[in-house]
């Protein structure tokens, strides 16, 4: 099937596959998926500057499904998702920005397929680690007896590091009690919210890749929780990003719809796993997976090089 706004043949069906996919992941990890969804893409042949933008519009609708089953679930924390939408906006039109100076001033492929690489493999790294750990200190406190968090309780390896953040007193101080955090910084939730914005300009998609780990290792949120809220903060983040980058010429809407018929379902069938998981067993199953999406952007990278 021609799509005639970004000029190429794609398999509708090929579309639909990876759509459904996408939304399952989407919907159990919290994340909009685009660690896979552009690597897909772009290895169909789809401009760089189209796979980030189109990727943003099919993410809309997935997550909106996704975040409707994490509300029943009770895993959105709506005040944080508030919060965490200025600095994502913010961080968005940053991304959007540097996008359209890499499409007039350098090699937009290959700049940002570099630094998909690496932030992919970093977070697959980092979490595949924490996790490993954190299941490791848990079975061995289970045997010996020791102390250790009450069932159903998220905890991670690097609590200290969350606890230390909650406990810096930069003016305004907030309290997230859905999230069970007495007091935390307002200017930590928004770096973190910044941070994934400018990914979900730059790399496309919500950032959930970024924000989703950063939300429990960073501000300490439980796992669940971080997963739901992210979806629904996705929805208006990854809006934003979708006009800007219509604006600018970047979304093929008609690939986003394709994608989004197969995406509907996936994501409520993932969003309803999650009750059956604990916080570092999902973490740990999402960890291959920015892995395998910097493996397929490399390997298009490559064969690109060398055609």
């Amino acid at each position: 099937m021609f799509f005639p706004i970004s000029g190429v043949t794609l398999d509708p069906v090929y579309l639909i596959i990876i759509g459904f996919v996408i939304g399952v992941l989407g919907g159990f990890f919290g994340v909009g998926g685009s660690f896979l969804t552009a690597p897909a893409l772009f290895a169909l042949g789809l401009p760089m500057n189209f796979v980030v933008g189109t990727d943003l519009a099919h993410i809309v609708g997935k997550s909106i499904v996704a975040a409707k089953t994490h509300r029943v679930l009770g895993n959105i924390d709506l005040k944080l998702a508030g919060i965490m939408v200025i600095g994502t906006i913010a961080g968005s039109e940053t991304g959007v920005q540097a996008i359209e100076f890499l499409k007039k001033y350098a090699n937009v492929n290959l700049v940002v397929g570099i630094v998909s690489i690496v932030v992919f493999t970093g977070i697959s790294v980092f979490c595949a680690w924490e996790s490993w750990i954190t299941l490791r200190v848990k079975r061995w406190k289970s045997r010996t007896g020791g102390a250790h968090p009450p069932s159903g309780q998220d905890f991670t390896a690097v609590d200290a590091f969350a606890k230390s953040v909650q406990r810096i007193k930069f003016w305004p101080i907030i309290s997230l009690p859905h999230s069970g955090i007495q007091t935390i910084s307002l200017w930590a939730v928004l770096f973190v919210s910044l941070v994934g914005g400018i990914f979900s300009g730059f790399l496309g998609g919500g950032a959930g890749y970024i924000r989703m780990p950063s939300m429990v290792y960073v501000l300490g949120i439980p796992t669940h929780i971080a997963v739901g809220t992210d979806l629904f903060e996705i929805i208006i983040s990854a809006s934003y990003g979708t006009i800007r980058h219509a604006m600018n010429g970047n979304v093929d809407i008609l690939i986003a719809l394709v994608m989004q018929t197969g995406a509907a379902l996936g994501a409520r069938i993932g969003a309803n796993l999650t009750q059956y998981f604990t916080g570092p067993r999902i973490r740990l199953s999402f960890a291959p997976l920015p892995l395998f999406g910097a493996i397929v952007i490399a390997q298009r990278l490559l064969t690109a090089h060398h055609s």
